[in-house]
């Protein structure tokens, strides 16, 4: 085996959860082979570099043993050699930051419990009236 998909390559190697993922960011360009935009059918070799467009950043990493089957997460590292930049890094870091803090701060969302409503009912109906 000296050659597979781009698609099926990403899948294996754990970059998306499905191959019609690895698909679609393929077919929206957030995937290049060798600094060369690649569609999913691309055949992808030993020695290739890969760039992944994430939400904030760019995540790069150099093929040194083709997967054509799904591995564990543990044993990926054996087949991949991630190349991204410092900058890059950091981005990701600054971004999974905000994302935390977005989640805890955006956390009561959704209807109100009973006690919330009584509360509210409360402030919003009861409160000017002493």
């Amino acid at each position: 085996m000296d050659k597979v998909r781009l698609d099926r390559f990403l899948w294996a190697s754990r970059f998306y959860k499905t191959r019609s993922l690895s698909t679609d960011a393929c077919k929206r360009n957030w995937i290049s082979v060798n600094d060369l935009t690649a569609k999913p059918s691309k055949e992808v070799r030993i020695g290739d570099i890969i760039k992944i467009k994430k939400s904030s950043h760019y995540r790069s990493i150099k093929i040194i043993v083709l997967l054509n089957k799904r591995v564990g997460a543990s044993k990926v590292e054996d087949y991949i050699e991630d190349i991204t930049s410092p900058e890059e890094i950091e981005k990701e870091r600054e971004h999974n930051q905000n994302r935390k803090l977005f989640n805890l701060s955006t956390s009561h969302k959704g209807r109100p419990s009973k006690k919330q409503r009584r509360d509210l009912e409360e402030f919003l109906y009861h409160g000017g009236e002493d």
